[in-house]
């Protein structure tokens, strides 16, 4: 939380540009370590990606038990398993969670609201695509690869 650098990111569960974002964003957060803080923010592309809001929702009754990032790992990890709720509450199983509390917390949208805020947050931002990462507040448009990320973080001081 005393990180000097924030890297926010929008994104959506189902779109394969933000998983292939997640290891390089891995390793900007182990080269910048605690300078770094990674936000991220939800931004599900429902006409293109019907199974991203409910992916949303499993992350954050994820997070509502602690696990919020092992289940972000895990929904990118899987993607082509996202409508396939079976796999996912197994995930959910095999991370330790209380089944059933997520998926009663799940099929009653309890999380949806914040997912629509943050949805909102980005368009009034200016976002219309995922990913879309912004440095310390400021907006990102360059290459997603590490050496990249960091360089910007670093000159953004």
């Amino acid at each position: 939380m005393n990180a000097s650098l924030t890297l926010l990111e929008y994104g959506d569960f189902q779109c394969p540009f933000c998983a292939a974002a997640v290891p390089e964003i891995k390793k900007a957060q182990r080269e910048l370590d605690s300078q770094m803080r990674f936000v991220f923010r939800y931004f599900p592309m429902t006409t293109v990606h019907r199974f991203a809001a409910k992916a949303a929702e499993m992350a954050e009754a994820a997070g509502a038990q602690g696990k919020f990032w092992e289940m972000h790992d895990l929904l990118f990890a899987k993607q082509d398993m996202l409508g396939d709720d079976p796999y996912i509450l197994g995930y959910a199983e095999a991370l330790g969670l209380d089944v059933q509390r997520l998926a009663e917390e799940v099929s009653m949208q309890l999380y949806l609201p914040k997912i629509q805020e943050d949805f909102m947050g980005g368009v009034r931002s200016g976002v219309n695509g995922t990913p879309t990462f912004f440095i310390n507040g400021v907006r990102y448009d360059g290459p997603h690869s590490s050496n990249f990320l960091v360089e910007a973080l670093l000159s953004d001081r």
